[in-house]
C-alpha cells in the first residue's frame, strides 16, 4: 500500500455515481460501524441543505458542544467536506482515515472481486471514521444526492430534516415533485422526528405520508425562527430565512431530546455561520464579485432575486453548468438580471461546453449579450473587462476554482 491514500481516494472518481446501500452497508460493517459512535443529524433537500448543516453545526459549537460536519461537494479542497469543531480536517487526519477505509475496501475485494465502492461511498466512510477517531458526540450530515439510496443513509440519526423540494437530478430522482419528495423522504426513520421546510403541497403530501407510515413525528419548520427579534442572518438572501426556520426547528428538536442548547446559542448559529460560495461577496482590484453555486433552476431564481435586490442588473455573469442540468431554466431565471452572459466550460468531464451554453442562452427571450469563452480563467478576465461587477454562478465545479483564483 505505497500509493498516497488521498491519490487512491481521488482515483475512485472515475467510477461515477451509484445509487444503493449495499456497498455502504458492507463497508461500514468492515470498519466496525464508526457511524454508530456519535449522534447524527441527517439533512436532505433540493437546495439549502448545506446552509442548514452549517447553521446547525455553528449553533452546536456556540453552545460549547463538540461537533462535526460532513458536506459535499467541496469548493477548493477535499478537506472542506469534513469539519471537526469548526475547522477543516488536516491532511494527516484525512490520510489516516482514508488508509483505514482503503484497508477495509481491499479486505472486502479479497473476499469478493466484484466489490467496487464509489468515491462518494468511500468519502462518506472516511467521514464516519474521522468522526469516530476524534470522538465527537454529534455530527451534522448532509445528504449527497436524493436520500433513500444515498450513501449517508446507513445511519440511524437522532433527527432528520428535508429543507426544500424542487426540480433537480430528474434522471435519478424522477420528473415530478412527488417522486423527488419520495426519494428525499427515504431518510425518514421509524420514531425519529423529521423537520420539513417550506415545500410544495404535492411534495408535502408524500413526505407526511411516509412519516405517518413509519411513525416518525412530523414537524413543519415554517416560522420557527420568528421568535428571535431583530435576527440578523449571516447568510444573505431571502431564501436563507426559510433555511433558518429549518435550522431552528432542528435545534429545538435536539434540545427537546436532551441536547444542552440555549436560545442564545441557536441565535449565534444563524448570525455567526459562514458558508462560502453562497451569495459570497469578494473584491479583487476594482472589481466586485458575487459568487453563488446556483446549480439548478430554484437556485438561479434565488440568485436572480438577490441580484435585483442589490441593484446589480449591469453585472457580467460568468456561467457554467453540468450537461445534465436544466441550463435553459437557469438562464431563463437569470436573463432579466444580467448585463452580459459570459458562458464557459466548468472543469469537469460532465460539464456542458461554453458553446453549448451560449447557444442555449441565445434562445432565451430578452437575453443579454452572450459571449462564449471556453477557459474559465479567461472567461473571468473577459467578464472583468465588461463590468466592475461580476457574478460567478452555476456549478460548484466552476465556482470553486474561480473563487480560488480570486482569493
Amino acid at each position: 500500500m505505497t500509493r498516497d491514500p488521498l491519490d487512491w481516494l481521488l482515483s475512485l472518481e472515475h467510477l461515477g455515481m451509484k445509487f444503493g446501500l449495499d456497498n455502504m452497508s458492507r463497508l461500514v460493517a468492515a470498519l466496525d460501524h464508526p457511524e454508530r459512535t456519535f449522534r447524527s443529524i441527517h439533512i436532505a433537500g433540493t437546495n439549502g441543505k448545506g446552509s442548514v448543516t452549517a447553521m446547525v453545526d455553528t449553533a452546536l459549537r456556540a453552545a460549547g458542544l463538540r461537533s462535526a460536519r460532513y458536506t459535499s461537494p467541496h469548493l477548493e479542497r477535499l478537506n472542506e467536506r469534513f469539519a471537526i469543531d469548526g475547522a477543516d480536517v488536516s491532511d494527516d487526519q484525512l490520510r489516516r482515515s482514508v488508509t483505514s477505509v482503503r484497508s477495509a475496501v481491499e479486505q472486502l475485494q479479497a473476499e469478493d472481486a466484484s466489490f467496487s465502492p464509489t468515491f462518494f461511498e468511500c468519502t462518506t466512510a472516511v467521514a464516519f471514521e474521522l468522526f469516530r477517531r476524534v470522538r465527537v458526540p454529534l455530527a451534522v450530515l448532509e445528504v449527497g444526492l436524493g436520500g433513500r439510496l444515498d450513501a449517508t443513509n446507513v445511519i440511524t440519526p437522532t433527527i432528520t430534516a428535508i429543507t426544500s423540494i424542487d426540480f433537480d437530478h430528474q434522471v435519478l430522482l424522477g420528473d415530478t415533485l412527488a417522486s423527488i419528495a419520495a426519494e428525499k423522504a427515504g431518510i425518514i426513520k421509524p420514531g425519529i422526528p423529521v423537520i420539513v421546510g417550506n415545500v410544495p403541497a404535492e411534495a408535502e403530501v408524500v413526505i407526511a405520508g411516509i412519516a405517518g407510515a413509519v411513525g416518525a413525528p412530523y414537524v413543519r419548520a415554517d416560522g420557527a425562527s420568528n421568535r428571535f427579534s431583530d435576527l440578523r442572518l449571516a447568510l444573505p438572501g431571502d431564501h436563507q430565512h426559510r433555511n433558518a426556520d429549518v435550522a431552528v426547528a432542528i435545534l429545538d428538536g435536539l434540545r427537546a431530546g436532551g441536547v444542552a442548547l440555549t436560545d442564545s446559542a441557536i441565535r449565534a448559529g444563524l448570525e455567526q455561520v459562514r458558508w462560502p460560495g453562497r451569495l459570497e461577496h469578494l473584491v479583487a482590484g476594482r472589481t466586485e464579485f458575487l459568487i453563488d453555486a446556483a446549480h439548478n433552476r430554484a437556485g438561479a431564481r434565488a440568485l436572480a432575486a438577490y441580484v435585483r435586490n442589490i441593484g446589480w442588473t449591469d453585472a457580467a455573469f460568468v456561467f457554467g453548468a453540468m450537461s445534465d442540468k436544466d441550463i435553459t431554466g437557469m438562464l431563463q431565471e437569470l436573463a432579466a438580471t444580467a448585463g452580459t452572459f459570459v458562458c464557459t466550460t466548468a472543469p469537469s468531464a460532465r460539464a456542458a461546453t461554453a458553446a453549448t451554453i451560449a447557444s442555449i442562452a441565445e434562445t432565451i427571450a430578452g437575453h443579454p449579450p452572450v459571449v462564449a469563452v471556453a477557459d474559465p480563467a479567461a472567461a473571468l478576465d473577459t467578464a472583468r473587462g465588461l463590468s466592475t461587477r461580476v457574478v460567478i454562478a452555476g456549478s460548484i465545479f466552476l465556482v470553486g476554482p474561480l473563487r480560488g483564483i480570486l482569493r
